[in-house]
């Protein structure tokens, strides 16, 4: 099927499988919310798919609010006492505030500034969620650390009574406490932030409704990487969340905010090789997709799986058997345009069938931050964007104009 999505849409061209979308959700569905952290994936498609599962949003800028009121989510607070949509931020430009204020969007406050600018506008008895930085943090990769003291987000754990003093000075009710410390976190950290939660808590008192452990859920890139123990994790904010709820003798509503694990299986970016060339010792495979496409490798040195589908195959799983050692790269004018390379930009040979020119070559688990970081660098268009969905196929965006590329542009 890739070789005939790719024959009528183009490539560079992205891939989304709805029910592996749908199936990373069920497996969250005992947490009493799940808020899609929509900055992994904000097609307007994927978020329609999501808010019928039953998802709420987090947003961190304006139009991520202005995207999700789109895709169908309303800013009021349910009879349940859940906000459909949450704007999560250290900071307020001026248009979110504005935002914020005119469609009264409950806000997780990232700073005492942000308290001090919502608090000048809004009515008293505004509700507000505080983001804590528990002095600590833990990811997959130093840039994607967001807990310590190192890090921009959040409000540091000892100046929350501070945060509180603000809070109350403007009448405004603390009822919910968020806490995530980085993107692909691992147990053992993870059961230090559900203690530092408890803590946190206990100084905010019983306006307590809701705790979030954020989101950062780790999946699998590599064949040999294990799932995480969602049973295990669960169980630690499990534990954390009743001893809350025993000692403020209410319920305490438990939040995750999962971006890239909801939709990083289910994306793929499909690419046509346009070069083979060797350079000295190394073997590469050039395509016609490059960071502009796809920049986690560059950024993070992140791994994601690669395949070849020849182009006489029949279909997307045949492959060629004799397999070689190459780079791949893009088409951008850096040197840093390499798909194989490990953090620091070191690059490295992966193991892959024997291609040619002509071959599409897919790198897989590009669901989250993939089209969402693309840009328009050495003026390539944005790729189009495809949803698999119960055997439909459904073009969720066009491949961007030059027309449309320029049309801001004045001279």
């Amino acid at each position: 099927m890739f070789r005939k999505l790719a024959a009528e849409f183009g490539t560079p061209l992205y891939i989304y499988d709805a029910a592996i979308i749908r199936e990373r959700f069920a497996d969250l569905e005992t947490f009493d919310v799940v808020r899609y952290a929509q900055k992994a994936c904000s097609n307007l498609a994927i978020l329609d798919l999501l808010r019928h599962r039953g998802a709420m949003i987090d947003a961190v800028g304006a139009d991520e609010i202005r995207r999700a009121l789109t895709a169908g989510y309303t800013a009021e607070k349910r009879e349940d006492g859940v906000y459909p949509i949450v704007y999560t931020a250290d900071i307020f430009d001026r248009d979110a505030l504005d935002l914020c204020i005119e469609k009264n969007i409950h806000v997780n406050c990232g700073s005492i500034d942000m308290i001090d600018q919502l608090g000048a506008r809004c009515a008293p008895g505004r509700e507000i969620t505080l983001r804590i930085n528990p002095g600590f943090g833990h990811g997959h990769s130093r840039k994607t650390n967001t807990g310590g003291d190192l890090s921009k987000h959040g409000i540091w754990y000892d100046q929350l009574h501070q945060a509180m003093e603000r809070a109350l000075r403007y009448d405004m009710r603390i009822v919910g406490l968020h806490m995530h410390i980085g993107s692909g976190t691992d147990l053992e950290h993870l059961s230090q932030v559900a203690e530092a939660m408890v803590e946190s808590a206990r100084q905010v008192g019983t306006t307590l409704e809701t705790i979030s452990c954020g989101g950062g859920l780790p999946i699998p890139y590599r064949d040999n990487e294990e799932r995480i123990d969602l049973l295990q994790y669960r169980a630690l904010w499990r534990d954390a969340q009743a001893v809350l709820a025993r000692e403020f003798r209410h319920p305490v509503r438990l939040e995750i905010e999962p971006g890239r694990y909801l939709v990083a299986e289910s994306g793929s970016l499909v690419t046509e090789i346009r070069a083979v060339k060797t350079q000295g010792g190394n073997l590469f495979y050039l395509v016609d997709a490059g960071f502009n496409n796809l920049a986690r490798p560059i950024m993070y040195g992140a791994y994601h799986p690669i395949t070849i589908l020849v182009a006489d195959s029949p279909d997307q799983g045949a492959e060629p058997t004799a397999a070689v050692d190459a780079v791949v790269g893009g088409p951008l004018c850096e040197s840093g345009d390499i798909f194989t390379q490990e953090e620091e930009g070191f690059v490295v040979r992966r193991r892959l069938p024997r291609a040619q020119v002509g071959d599409l070559l897919v790198i897989g688990k590009t669901g989250a931050y993939g089209s969402v970081m693309a840009s328009n660098y050495n003026s390539k268009p944005l790729a189009a964007e495809i949803l698999l969905d119960g055997g439909e196929v459904r073009p969720i965006r066009r491949r961007q104009t030059f027309e449309q590329m320029i049309a801001n542009e004045i001279f």
